[in-house]
């Protein structure tokens, strides 16, 4: 049977008393933006495929791609290629052994968030 006396030991810290850091959000925004990406890819395929296939397919599938809906999977899907790549580009210089310490990694994180949505407007006023 177990001992009914418990040992004092610390706990875990959890979301109440533990802070949040950018290194750590931009770490969880990587993994979301990579799986994020299908569902533009998914869409893409879709309206691709459904060209081939047949003219009301098409019409089906163009009528949702060019829909506001489909204007939001391919923004969110824009703005996650570039958020993915400035990522890479961190992960890289972090991988040279530089940017290591925290005030720097903060500066890179932020660097990436504000970069990834500058550049996502860039390339909407680019292509319009």
């Amino acid at each position: 049977m177990a001992d009914a006396r418990r040992a004092e030991r610390p706990l875990s810290p959890h979301l109440q008393i533990y802070r949040w850091q950018v290194p750590m959000l931009t770490s969880i925004l990587t993994r979301i933006t990579g799986h994020a990406l299908i569902a533009g890819i998914v869409l893409g395929v879709w309206w691709l495929l459904a060209a081939a296939t047949s003219d009301d397919y098409f019409a089906l599938a163009n009528a949702v791609a060019t829909s506001w809906f489909g204007d939001l999977i391919f923004t969110g899907s824009l703005w996650a290629v570039w958020y993915h790549y400035l990522a890479g580009l961190r992960h890289l210089y972090y991988d040279a052994g530089k940017g290591l310490d925290i005030p720097t990694a903060e500066k890179l994180g932020w660097a990436c968030i504000i970069g990834s949505a500058v550049l996502t407007v860039i390339t909407i006023f680019l292509v319009r």
